[in-house]
């Protein structure tokens, strides 16, 4: 996590923390390495909003979820289902 937005409440009352999540990784393509940088805007729903808010920037850690477009149809957005700290 790069970027954590205030935790905010939906108006049924559901926790919802708006972030940006950054990964970094070296992979081969075409037998050639390459480094891979990418942000991502990212969602979370519930306690894991919850939990997410106390975590510290910069930690790293394993997101699963899944994309769908932005609400304003500009680019996607990371619905994160589960995380681990790693």
């Amino acid at each position: 996590m790069v970027q954590v937005q205030s935790l905010r409440y939906t108006p049924a009352g559901i926790p919802v923390l708006n972030l940006v999540l950054e990964h970094e990784s070296e992979q081969t393509e075409l037998d050639t390495p390459r480094t891979v940088k990418l942000q991502l805007r990212a969602v979370a729903f519930g306690a894991l909003a919850e939990t997410l808010q106390k975590q510290a920037l910069n930690d790293a850690g394993d997101f699963d979820g899944f994309l769908a477009n932005a609400r304003n149809g500009k680019g996607v957005v990371f619905h994160i289902q589960a995380f681990r700290k790693t």
